[in-house]
């Protein structure tokens, strides 16, 4: 565990994690549930730092399935998944405590929005410095260099730190 800066609390068999445990990982993230010959194995639940949460049936260390809840109460589902799109553009706040007054718009789910470092991108899960092409947790924790794909996807779809005028940027 001091290797990898994870923390395990919880029981062994013949020096194997194994029985009802906690395993907290170095990005806070924490995992409650049963585990087996060292691996997530049975019910099992990660709570994330964001407050999101996601509780499954786990078979060596695999999902066998699982459902993901959202930090505000909002549950992800495969099959009809409706949030945000075409269908209906309205954040799940919005849905549960209805619309603002015109002139006042929402940007995204949390209201207020994050305010955003200028020169950067809200990635979802931090920060994204499109210079050093690094993506850093809301607590300026490093999470993760971006490589090509996710820069170009966070560049063409994610709300920027700065306003731009059609010709001209305000970015620094």
């Amino acid at each position: 565990m001091e290797y990898t800066g994870s923390q395990y609390i919880g029981e062994y068999v013949d020096g194997r994690m194994e029985g009802k445990a906690e395993y907290i990982l170095p990005t806070e993230t924490r995992y409650v549930g049963e585990m087996k010959d060292g691996m997530f194995h049975g019910q099992g639940t990660l709570y994330f730092p964001s407050g999101s949460q996601f509780d499954a049936v786990w078979e060596n260390g695999l999902v066998v399935k699982g459902e993901y809840t959202f930090s505000d109460g909002l549950q992800y589902d495969a099959e009809f998944w409706h949030y945000c799109d075409s269908y209906d553009r309205r954040f799940y706040t919005e849905i549960c405590h209805g619309l603002k007054p015109a002139g006042i718009s929402q940007l995204t789910n949390m209201d207020p929005p994050r305010k955003i470092p200028k020169g950067c991108y809200d990635c979802g899960d931090g920060f994204y410095d499109p210079v050093t092409r690094i993506v850093k947790d809301y607590k300026n924790r490093f999470l993760r260099n971006a490589d090509d794909d996710e820069h170009e996807w966070i560049i063409r779809t994610c709300r920027k730190g700065w306003d731009e005028i059609v010709g001209h940027s305000l970015r620094p």
